[in-house]
């Protein structure tokens, strides 16, 4: 497989794992409000358990490192299929929605209890 094939393959097989923590994300306010504080834990721990890998790896996701091997390019979204203002704040964006989720869920298994 030359570079450019390869340097695709990791783009999608990153931008699958991005849309499925970002599904998490978007999925625990949703649980939280249906009173599937089982699956917000879950959920939670799978987004932790992402955090856990970026934060081993500089904040920076495997991929990156695998994906700069096959381009010079370096801006934020060469290693992702994503816009690049998406690539750029997608920290900042997902760790509040996150954030934000969690004390949703919270605040409705209070609630419940």
């Amino acid at each position: 497989m030359e570079g450019r094939s390869r340097l695709r393959a990791v783009k999608l097989i990153h931008t699958v794992a991005w849309a499925f923590f970002a599904g998490c994300i978007f999925l625990i306010p949703v649980a939280a409000w249906q009173g599937r504080f089982t699956t917000v834990v879950v959920l939670a721990a799978l987004v932790l358990l992402e955090i856990a890998i970026l934060l081993a790896n500089r904040w920076r996701c495997p991929l990156t490192g695998v994906a700069a091997r096959y381009t010079v390019d370096r801006r934020d979204n060469f290693d992702i299929y994503l816009p690049l203002w998406i690539a750029r704040y997608n920290k900042v964006i997902f760790g509040w929605l996150f954030a934000a989720g969690l004390a949703f869920a919270l605040a409705r298994w209070q609630h419940w209890i």
